[in-house]
């Protein structure tokens, strides 16, 4: 049974069309992934199908009754709330379908015969709809969703205010999936899990019922929880049965094809041009020339196949030889009180260190420590004295988001050139508009590549980077894990995708709360 239909998609965006008469069935049960490459149009699509933003044409059916759900890590939520407040939201419809029993209940004390077993009817119903649903052990449910997550560990009588971009994303992941939508949408749920939670999230779709439709760059979380791919590309919305991998062969196959036959057609609409433009004028001819045009006017016209702008990484390095590059001693690191037991790392100029450990537990704050952004509650740290580091940050921030990447970059490095600034962001894979939109209006994918190209034009010997794969697409991930293998000097990498950071580091520190 089908519960969304999408029928004839078309949206464009600045000048190019996302979808152009895109269709799409989703039916009830299937675990869906969606992919594309950054700017593809996928939180578009989401955005779309959400009803957050309208299409410019074309229709999007859902079947009466639906309940849906999407996980938008940019919400505001009330920060004002506990936790245990917020996530016992999840169940309103519950709370108000009770309210209707004691309502019933109260009815029955002034009510007798027909109307009196007509109410006692109606009661028994709610009742075992009630406890089907385990309204009476909904304390047991939002825990276990919770401690599989590691949301458990902010406490549930902690104020939403006082949480991380991080922990409120793990917040809002927990409430949708214990509000058992008949449909979730899941904007890159994995961004803020640690393994351990990625692990729990992939056993609870698995065993999910109903339908998802997930956005995520990690293939190896779609490869496990999805048996359908949906993929956004050349305007289309194309559906594959399979997981990832399984896609990526039949994909392959398609684009020569699309490609066969948008050469194919291209010479075709020239021949019908010449031919046109040769005969028009002509009385004799004339005829035979405006038959070609309407069979011109008639043709669908395919778009021309997406440019894939490849990215590639390369950070210039300046040589340092130091057997105590990095040195922390018995460092605690925190806000009111410590995350981490006392932490002793001694790095030399080549270490490659993976820092990982559950969500929260205080592996940004360590980095940002080491930045000297947050102050040390006790212990030391030093860096040898010529250290030179670049640093990535986890968040998103610009100052002045309304820029363009090509003034964002000139803002950094007022004496590049222009030439120099397109190069090095060309590079990076943003070119042609992209470098002239406003970085507000990129995807989180381009917005990580413009930060990226400013780091690219310092040289250094050691690379601080907190979660550097969130957002990047597959191709742009593969780029930037080749050129962090290629860095001789020393990398400190936050990542919660162990295939990408096990094969860049060398030593791991696991961070465990105290």
């Amino acid at each position: 049974m089908s519960i969304l239909e999408i029928k004839n998609l078309t949206h464009r965006y600045d000048d190019r069309f996302l979808f152009l008469d895109a269709n799409l069935v989703v039916n009830n049960g299937e675990h869906i992934g969606i992919v594309g490459l950054n700017g593809a149009g996928k939180s578009t699509f989401i955005n779309i199908i959400s009803k957050r933003i309208s299409q410019d044409d074309g229709e999007v059916n859902w079947l009466s009754g639906v309940r849906w759900g999407y996980l938008d890590q940019h919400a505001t939520i009330d920060k004002s709330l506990t936790v245990m407040e917020y996530l016992s939201d999840a169940f309103s419809h519950l709370h108000k379908k009770n309210e209707r029993l004691e309502k019933i209940y109260e009815d029955m004390a002034n009510a007798d015969g027909d109307e009196l077993d007509l109410l006692i009817k109606r009661s028994s119903r709610i009742m075992e709809e009630l406890e089907n649903d385990g309204y009476f052990d909904l304390e047991s449910q939002i825990k276990k969703v919770a401690n599989g997550l590691g949301v458990n560990k902010f406490g549930y009588d902690t104020v939403i205010g006082t949480l991380s971009g991080g922990e409120r994303a793990k917040l809002m992941l927990s409430k949708l999936l214990l509000e058992k939508q008949d449909i979730m949408l899941l904007d890159e749920p994995t961004n803020f899990l640690d393994i351990e939670h990625v692990e729990w999230l992939i056993k609870f779709l698995n065993s999910y019922k109903n339908t998802f439709m997930v956005i995520s760059h990690d293939t190896e979380f779609l490869n496990k929880v999805c048996k359908i791919i949906v993929a956004i590309e050349n305007g289309n919305i194309d559906k594959y049965s399979g997981n990832y991998d399984e896609y990526l062969k039949l994909r392959e196959i398609k684009i020569k094809q699309y490609e066969d036959s948008y050469r194919r057609q291209q010479m075709e609409i020239k021949k019908l041009q010449d031919y046109i433009d040769k005969n028009k004028a002509r009385a004799a001819t004339a005829g035979m020339a405006n038959s070609r045009q309407k069979m011109l006017d008639k043709m669908d016209i395919l778009q021309k196949p997406t440019t894939v702008y490849e990215s590639r990484f390369e950070f210039p390095y300046i040589d340092t030889n130091a057997k105590e590059f990095l040195k922390i001693k018995d460092l605690e690191v925190g806000y009111d009180s410590t995350l981490i037991p006392p932490i002793n790392i001694l790095m030399t100029s080549t270490t490659k260190l993976w820092i990982r450990g559950t969500n929260g537990v205080g592996k940004t704050t360590l980095l940002k420590t080491l930045m000297r952004k947050i102050a040390p509650r006790s212990g030391s740290f030093s860096f040898h004295p010529q250290a030179k580091i670049l640093y990535l940050e986890q968040e998103l921030n610009f100052d002045n988001p309304s820029l363009n990447a090509t003034l964002y970059f000139a803002e950094n490095y007022p004496r590049a050139s222009q030439k120099e600034q397109r190069s090095t962001l060309a590079q990076v894979g943003i070119k042609g508009d992209l470098a002239t939109k406003p970085i507000s209006n990129l995807s989180g994918g381009e917005q990580v590549k413009v930060k990226l190209s400013v780091l690219m034009k310092k040289t250094s010997n050691i690379l601080i980077l907190d979660e550097p794969t969130n957002h990047l697409d597959v191709l742009a991930k593969k780029a930037l894990k080749t050129a962090l293998q290629n860095y001789p000097g020393a990398i400190i990498l936050v990542c919660h995708e162990q295939d990408f950071a096990s094969e860049i580091c060398n030593e791991i520190f696991d961070a465990k709360g105290k």
